[in-house]
């Protein structure tokens, strides 16, 4: 697939600390929710609209469009669906050709099923991200709406568009916004000081508790109710809209990439269902294997959760059921298989709580702010050997190489990559969230920002392949330059092999030493952040 591997500073650039401490203090969440809440209430209904973002391409079990549709049949008033393309937006959020690609295959899905309920799905087009308010508010305007309803968005830029929108609509329509990208409301799990917890084990258990107490919060809503016939009629003319192209920076490199990333990754509801079935088969030995990469024992799911094409409440509802009906996913009321991937899905719903309140998370920010007084290096030929996966080191090449060919990467590689990359190379950790955001179908802002989190923990490779890939099974896949070497050389064939045997491999000599460079690192830390009051 086409990359960037060279970006300006609007794109890696950032508020001062000192600023994202105020916005912190002031949040746009809390801001948008009184706006909401003060609204008055709007009995009149010409036309209600719901507003698909792309964190929640369904029509399965989707809060904001099951009230749309609610009000649409109690009112007997048509209900249509509405998507904004926006190119630069896309553009600015860096976008991965697989994950737009994705995308739009969902939507064309989408908008053949909602046809048979006589639902349309309009798509709307904005050429700049300030034109996002404008072109909804003139849609709204044109065709006569009064209630608009959407799924919130947590990032910074997206609450202060639903802010605006609010603003700009004023009395004449009802803007309604609801939780859905979680099973539990953002914000709702608090520490005895009554604070929203950022530590994972508390929020876990808490989380643990609260769904084992309110199975309820694992129901399934239905997919809207059809458009009576005569309202249908109303509304003939929105029918039939094309669904929006990739813009060209958001291109696929052939048609061989293409064709490779939709084997692999077919979009849309049924689809990512049926990914979910198949995983359920085997989640008994998901304790056992999900950190041997070529295991391949994970759902695979993220894409269809960051793209919302599944729930996760839908996903967590058959895991109950294979639970024997029981929403207690704990330790003691449920197999280690279940325990292990539900703990995974509550990194996700505390990343979301996180982002929504410390919003600074989602602007090019650590969420300790003393990191961004790291001064950071400037190595361009190893920034070149870790996006190509060329660094000397197997199991980061394995991981960057199926990174670049899958368009995804297993979590264990994950975070043996970004700490190599700003710990052992000492690069801006921001350029390589930036990679990722740009590479990654499953990209999603809140798992990618917290996964590239910098911390004083120095993964080594060697010692994770062979914790993680005993056999060496997962590098000989992807860097087949090692495929025939024997035993433990597999995973430092540079200080295993003899001088000569390693020359006849072709593979290239480690970039860095890891041991030294761990040992940069750790003091650059310290010394940079020591003093740092943000």
């Amino acid at each position: 697939m086409s990359k960037r591997t060279t970006y300006d500073r609007s794109e890696l650039g950032h508020p001062s600390t000192k600023r994202a401490k105020q916005i912190d203090e002031d949040r746009p969440f809390d801001n948008l929710a009184k706006l909401l809440e003060e609204q008055e209430e709007k009995e009149e209904v010409t036309k209600v609209v719901h507003w698909f973002r792309p964190k929640d391409l369904r029509i399965h079990d989707n809060t904001g469009l099951h009230h749309a549709s609610h009000l649409s049949q109690s009112s007997k008033k048509p209900l249509i669906c509405i998507y904004l393309h926006c190119p630069a937006e896309e553009s600015w959020h860096g976008t991965s050709p697989a994950r737009m690609d994705f995308m739009i295959e969902g939507l064309r899905l989408m908008q053949a099923e909602l046809k048979a309920l006589n639902v349309p799905l309009v798509f709307l087009e904005s050429q700049e991200r300030k034109g996002h308010i404008p072109t909804v508010a003139r849609f709204l305007n044109e065709n006569h709406v009064s209630h608009i309803f959407a799924n919130f968005e947590y990032e910074v830029d997206e609450i202060r568009r639903d802010i605006g929108l609010v603003r700009e609509v004023g009395s004449d329509v009802q803007v309604s916004i609801y939780h859905d990208q979680t099973v539990v409301e953002p914000g709702s799990i608090l520490t005895g000081s009554g604070k929203p917890m950022k530590v994972f084990t508390p929020y876990h258990r808490a989380w643990l508790d609260r769904v084992k107490e309110e199975p309820s919060l694992l129901d399934i809503l239905p997919a809207p109710a059809k458009n009576e016939p005569s309202a249908a009629k109303d509304i003939q003319p929105l029918f039939g809209c094309k669904v929006p192209e990739a813009a060209k920076d958001k291109q696929f490199a052939s048609n061989d990439d293409k064709n490779r990333i939709r084997k692999l990754w077919p979009a849309g509801h049924a689809a990512g269902l049926k990914r979910m079935e198949s995983f359920l088969s085997q989640i008994d030995s998901y304790a056992a294997t999900r950190s041997n990469p070529a295991e391949n024992s994970t759902s695979r799911m993220s894409a269809y959760f960051s793209a919302g094409m599944v729930s996760v409440r839908e996903a967590l509802s058959k895991v109950c059921k294979y639970n024997e009906g029981s929403s207690d996913f704990t330790e003691g009321g449920s197999s280690p298989g279940v325990y292990s991937w539900v703990r995974e899905i509550v990194f996700r719903e505390l990343y979301r709580q996180t982002l929504m309140t410390t919003p600074h998370t989602g602007m090019n920010l650590p969420q300790n702010l003393k990191f961004d007084f790291v001064k950071w290096e400037d190595d361009e030929e190893g920034w070149e050997k870790w996006y190509k996966g060329t660094t000397g080191e197997p199991f980061i090449d394995a991981g960057m190489r199926q990174l670049n060919t899958e368009a995804y990467m297993h979590n264990r590689l994950r975070m043996n990559v970004s700490s190599y990359f700003y710990c052992n190379l000492l690069l801006d950790y921001r350029r390589g969230e930036r990679y990722f955001a740009e590479t990654l179908i499953d990209w999603d802002l809140s798992n990618n920002t917290q996964g590239w989190e910098p911390s004083y923990t120095v993964f080594n490779p060697v010692s994770q392949a062979e914790k993680n890939d005993p056999s060496g099974d997962y590098i000989r896949k992807w860097v087949p330059e090692l495929k025939d070497v024997k035993g433990k050389a597999i995973f430092a064939p540079y200080d295993r092999l003899s001088k000569e045997e390693f020359e006849k491999l072709g593979y290239p000599k480690p970039h860095v030493d890891w041991k030294e460079t761990k040992q940069r690192a750790i003091e650059r830390f310290k010394s940079n952040m020591r003093d740092a009051t943000p």
